[in-house]
C-alpha cells in the first residue's frame, strides 16, 4: 500500500511538472511595463468618470479622485441635453453623421484603391503608390489652411461638406488596404473570375471583398476615431453652433466656462458631454475587436 501510495505521488509530482509553464524573467518585466501603461492609460478615464458623478459645488470643493457629496450622474446628463436649449443633442447627431458617412467612404475609397494598386497593372500605379506614401507623412494640420482657402474658394465653408469631404480620403487607410491585399488576395482567384468573363468591379465585390474585412475593420476604427475625435478642421471650418461636432461644441462650453469674469460655471457638464463622448468609441471597439484580432492572426500566419 505504502509503495502504491508513494509511486502514485510521484506520477502527480510528475504530472505537475509537466504542465508548470515557467515564465521568463522578461516576461515578468515586459508584464510590469504593461501594467504601468495601463495604468497610466486608464488614470484619466477614471477621473473622468468619478467627476461626472459630481454636481458643480462638489467638482470644486473635492479632490479629483474622491466622489461628491451626492451622485449627480443622471442630473448632469439631463443637464448636457437641455442646456442652452438641448444643443448637445445637435452635436450628437453632426458628429454622427460626419464619422458615418466618413467612415464608409473612406474605408471602401480604401478598399478600391489599395486592390487596384495591388493586382492591377495600369500606367503611373507606382508614382500613385509613392504619393500616397509621401501623403501618409504629411502631418493633416499642414493642410488644414489650404483646405480652407480652397473650400472658401469654392463656396462651402460653413457647410457640412467642408468637414465631409477631407474625412473621404486617407492615405494610411488606402496603404493599409494596399499591403492586405497584396498578401492576402491569390492571384489564382483574380484569374480564374477573369476566364470566367467577370469584370473588374465584379471581381471587387465578388471575390476581393469577402477577404478583406479585417482590413477594413481595421481601417474603419482609425477612421471613426480620428474624425470622432475631429477638432481643428472643424474649428477653421466653421462658426455657425448648429453644424459643430462633439469635440469643438465641448471645447467652445469649457472655454465659455474658463473665461475670466464668466458667469457661468459648467465644468460638471463639460466633464460629463465628454464622458458621453467616448462611450460610442468604446463600444465600436468592443463590437469590432473579434474581426480587428483575426486580422492580425491572419497577418502573423507564415505559409
Amino acid at each position: 500500500m505504502i509503495g502504491e501510495h508513494s509511486s502514485g505521488a510521484a506520477r502527480v509530482s510528475r504530472a505537475r511538472k509537466l504542465y508548470t509553464v515557467e515564465i521568463p524573467k522578461k516576461s515578468w518585466f515586459v508584464t510590469g511595463v504593461g501594467l504601468l501603461f495601463s495604468v497610466y492609460a486608464m488614470l484619466p478615464f477614471v477621473w473622468l468618470l468619478i467627476n461626472a458623478t459630481k454636481t458643480q459645488h462638489d467638482y470644486i470643493s473635492t479632490s479629483g479622485f474622491s466622489f461628491g457629496r451626492s451622485f449627480a450622474l443622471w442630473d448632469n446628463i439631463q443637464s448636457v441635453f437641455t442646456f442652452q436649449n438641448g444643443i448637445f443633442g445637435r452635436w450628437v447627431l453632426n458628429t454622427l453623421v460626419y464619422t458615418l458617412a466618413g467612415t464608409v467612404v473612406s474605408t471602401l475609397l480604401s478598399a478600391l484603391g489599395g486592390y487596384a494598386l495591388a493586382k492591377l497593372d495600369f500606367p503611373f500605379s507606382r508614382t500613385i503608390l509613392l504619393v500616397v506614401l509621401g501623403a501618409i507623412s504629411v502631418p493633416g494640420i499642414a493642410l488644414a489652411i489650404p483646405q480652407f482657402l480652397l473650400f472658401a474658394q469654392m463656396g462651402i465653408t460653413e457647410t457640412m461638406w467642408a468637414v465631409l469631404l477631407p474625412s473621404f480620403l486617407s492615405p494610411f487607410g488606402l496603404y493599409l488596404m494596399w499591403v492586405f491585399a497584396g498578401q492576402s488576395i491569390p492571384d489564382g482567384l483574380i484569374e480564374a473570375a477573369r476566364v470566367d468573363g467577370a469584370g473588374e468591379f465584379r471581381i471587387f465585390f465578388s471575390v476581393a471583398l469577402p477577404i478583406l474585412p479585417p482590413a477594413l475593420v481595421t481601417v474603419a476604427l482609425f477612421q471613426f476615431v480620428a474624425i470622432w475625435n475631429n477638432y481643428f478642421l472643424p474649428l477653421i471650418m466653421l462658426k455657425n453652433q448648429d453644424l459643430f461636432p462633439l469635440a469643438l461644441g465641448l471645447a467652445q462650453w469649457n472655454a465659455q466656462s474658463g473665461m475670466a469674469g464668466s458667469s457661468i460655471m459648467i465644468q460638471n457638464l463639460v466633464i460629463t458631454g465628454s464622458l458621453l463622448t467616448i462611450i460610442p468609441l468604446i463600444v465600436a471597439f468592443l463590437c469590432l475587436q473579434r474581426y480587428w484580432q483575426s486580422g492580425l492572426a491572419l497577418g502573423a500566419v507564415k505559409e
